[in-house]
């Protein structure tokens, strides 16, 4: 048969015939040429017709000096990881920072005031004026000025 009369059987009839079948299976590549065909594709190196499209379709990712930088990115993506903990790390430094010098300067405030309390408790007139609220004490204000003794040097 002829190959008109095999393309009219297979129309004709809508089934194959089995050497219609054969001659189509001839015509097809193996699947080890399929594999060798699209590695062979895909290790290319990067062609100057370099698009934007094919950038973003991922066809840069395919070539074979990206497959060996490979190394090189996950080294980039380590440093990028320990960057940002770091920064993270010292974010919350900052933030125990400030809340100590906050609670530090409190402190002070506190320290200050009871020390301005203290000083004016301990004054001779409000001293004196406590002894004789409690009646402990004969101390009185004196109304005379301090007498100078002046010592003769040799």
């Amino acid at each position: 048969m002829t190959d008109k009369q095999t393309d009219i059987k297979t129309t004709v009839t809508g089934i194959p015939t089995p050497s219609a079948t054969q001659d189509a299976l001839a015509e097809q590549p193996t699947l080890k040429e399929v594999i060798k065909s699209q590695t062979a594709s895909e290790d290319t190196p990067l062609s100057a017709n370099l698009t934007f499209g094919r950038i973003l379709g991922g066809d840069i990712l395919n070539t074979s000096t990206i497959r060996r930088q490979i190394w090189l990115f996950l080294l980039v993506v380590v440093f990028i990881i320990l960057y940002i903990s770091n920064r993270y790390s010292c974010q919350q430094s900052l933030i125990e920072i400030d809340k100590l010098q906050k609670e530090l300067l409190d402190a002070k405030y506190k320290a200050q005031a009871t020390g301005n309390k203290l000083t004016e408790l301990s004054r001779e007139s409000n001293v004196l004026d406590m002894l004789k609220a409690n009646n402990d004490s004969t101390l009185k204000m004196p109304t005379q000025p301090p007498y100078l003794i002046t010592v003769p040097e040799k």
